[in-house]
């Protein structure tokens, strides 16, 4: 027992020397976390800034004066011109030189009410939060946006949302894509016989093989975690403990999906192309990564619920931005080591036949 304990300790420590040793193995562990990191954090956001607005005033009386220099004065408005009628409004907008236009009607100052609103809608999210906004501005001299009391995100920052997103796509894309590559890599040079026929057991080989992407998914989880709290400002409000207990369990799963995909695949390039059809395009677009589940049709809602990240994604924003408890997220726990289990013993039983 003391020998193959040791033997599987050497099994370990050689596989995490070649991946330390393969530099572009390791650029893309580390360096794709930092860089989705930026993108998503920073560069891809929700957040209504410097909405370019045209102003439409038949009278600038005071009433109205007012209620242009609160636009003004807001971050989430630019003024760019001041026109005299809604058709060269219009036109700016069309001519993609503004976002936004606001009409004031001649009564605006004695009714306190009257405004029109020109929007460009090629995204109708943001043109409704654009709309939203620039109403509460002009309607409500005394309340800015920021003293509004919003649970959770009081800044309406993106980060937030897209920060436990990230977690869960690099996570799976991590551990199932690496693992499945490493293992098919063994397949391609032949070497995967010479390991079979060494005096460990095969399971345990593979098992070897895991273990160095499970700690390596440990570090970049820190990284993430790190990043998150010190670059983009996202604060952890629930238990770390529970944060990384849950995610232990969404690693397991994907290093057993890793070891699904390298019993079908032969070659690495298909090993690389399952990876990104079954991980990527589903986790992306399906999980309620970048879309809300709830506002897919029907049928989409259905394939969702089959896809691993939407449960830990909908866990670690309960866990991470809410600050709630482990016995909220239950529900997503409960399916998350459900589909564990049920992938790592059809896993491991093709794994098997395999060698027989």
């Amino acid at each position: 027992m003391f020998n193959e304990m040791k033997q599987f300790i050497s099994f370990v420590i050689k596989e995490a020397k070649h991946i330390l040793r393969d530099k572009r193995t390791m650029l893309i562990l580390f360096g794709m976390p930092i860089v989705m990191m930026l993108i998503f954090g920073f560069a891809i956001t929700n957040d209504v800034k410097n909405v370019r607005t045209v102003v439409v005033t038949s009278q600038m009386d005071y009433q109205t004066q007012q209620a242009v220099e609160r636009l003004a004065a807001s971050e989430y408005f630019t003024i760019v011109k001041t026109v005299n009628t809604p058709k060269d409004a219009e036109w700016m907008i069309r001519s993609q030189k503004a976002d936004l236009s606001i009409i004031f009607a001649k009564d605006f100052a004695s009714k306190k009410s009257g405004a029109q609103f020109i929007v460009d809608g090629s995204n109708p999210n943001m043109a409704q939060q654009w709309t939203t906004y620039a109403q509460q501005v002009v309607a409500n001299p005394n309340v800015s946006l920021i003293s509004q009391k919003l649970l959770y995100n009081p800044r309406m920052k993106s980060a937030y949302n897209f920060v436990p997103a990230i977690m869960g796509m690099l996570l799976l894309l991590i551990c199932a894509m690496m693992t499945s590559v490493s293992i098919v890599k063994e397949k391609e040079r032949g070497t995967m016989e010479v390991l079979l026929v060494s005096p460990i057991k095969p399971l345990m080989i593979i098992v070897a093989k895991v273990v160095p992407y499970l700690l390596l998914a440990l570090v970049i989880l820190a990284v993430i975690l790190l990043m998150s709290a010190t670059v983009l400002d996202v604060p952890l409000q629930g238990g770390l403990g529970w944060i990384i207990v849950v995610s232990l369990i969404y690693i397991l799963l994907a290093l057993s999906l890793g070891l699904l995909i390298s019993n079908i695949a032969q070659t690495q390039f298909v090993a690389l192309l399952v990876s990104a059809m079954v991980l990527l395009l589903p986790t992306v677009m399906l999980s309620g990564m970048l879309f809300p589940v709830e506002s897919m049709p029907t049928i989409l809602q259905c394939i969702s619920a089959v896809i691993p990240p939407r449960y830990y994604i909908q866990a670690m924003r309960k866990l991470m931005i809410m600050g709630v408890g482990i016995q909220d997220v239950w529900k997503e726990v409960v399916i998350l080591v459900g589909m564990t289990a049920m992938l790592l013993s059809i896993s491991l039983k093709k794994f098997n036949k395999r060698l027989e």
